[in-house]
């Protein structure tokens, strides 16, 4: 009789162990985590344009397949890939390619894009001139802090005849320092990308990244000259190189070529770059 009380414990035990087996076979998913049926897929995103993408044209599609999707949203372009990397996000959507590749390299993360998506070009824009004409020496001129985001500012610069770039240098990695010539004493006002709509308060000029442009109020219709987006400046989803093959991988992308979510840029991001499978 005495044994009684011990076996029952050693069985409960056992139920315990058995069930929490299940439970951690149950939580194996493609995106690493489960809530019932649902599987929970957390994106990354700069707060306007990008976040919205998701939410309007993404979220939805991922939802019927049986997604508990999350949307987290930045302001700043240094948090979404480590964040990426550490593994609180799935995906992130937010940068071009050269960012990406660029800023991996720099942290040592290993993360890589798996699809372009619709993009906002960078645009010049100015509360106190109407034209690119009106420039005045000395003028302030506000633009990216990144490398890479910089360098597309300085080569829209060259092309106003503003300043000129060393011959031979690398545009996608053009810098101040390879300015030969001023003649106007621009003077460069480098700012975090966020940052950028607030200066054109004291600024004459100001380099604005699409999706910044957009989530401060600005229309890229307002601004007075927008960039021609070579292929390398197209954004991309970003994800774990790990994860690149996984499942929740492939409904995204599959998500981002339906005819739904081309139906939602059409409507609602008209003046975005389409990438080709949405062309």
């Amino acid at each position: 009789m005495k044994q009684k009380p011990f076996i029952l414990i050693a069985l409960i035990s056992l139920i315990v162990i058995f069930l929490t087996a299940c439970g951690g076979q149950e939580s194996e998913t493609a995106t690493g985590k489960t809530q019932g049926n649902s599987k929970e897929l957390v994106i990354g995103a700069t707060a306007g344009p990008y976040s919205d993408q998701v939410r309007l044209g993404i979220k939805p599609i991922l939802e019927k397949k049986g997604y508990n999707v999350k949307i987290v949203e930045f302001n700043d372009y240094v948090q979404p890939n480590q964040a990426l990397a550490e593994g609180s996000l799935n995906a992130n959507v937010f940068q071009h390619v050269v960012y990406l590749q660029n800023f991996a390299k720099e942290h040592n993360l290993d993360i890589q894009d798996v699809i372009q998506v619709p993009t906002a070009p960078i645009g010049i824009y100015s509360h106190k001139h109407k034209t690119l004409e009106e420039v005045q020496p000395g003028a302030t001129v506000s633009l990216p802090n990144d490398p890479t985001n910089q360098a597309r500012a300085l080569v829209m610069m060259q092309h106003f005849g503003w300043i000129k770039l060393k011959e031979g240098v690398d545009l996608l990695r053009v810098s101040e320092k390879d300015i030969v010539e001023n003649k106007k004493n621009i003077k460069l006002l480098p700012l975090e990308a966020a940052q950028l709509p607030r200066s054109l308060e004291d600024a004459d000029y100001a380099f604005v990244n699409g999706n910044f442009a957009i989530a401060s109020g600005l229309k890229l219709t307002e601004a007075l000259a927008l960039e021609k987006i070579p292929d390398q400046y197209m954004n991309v989803v970003a994800v774990k190189t790990a994860d690149k093959d996984s499942q929740f991988v492939k409904d995204l992308i599959e998500a981002y070529k339906s005819p739904e979510f081309k139906e939602v840029i059409e409507k609602e991001f008209q003046g975005f770059v389409k990438p080709d499978y949405l062309k």
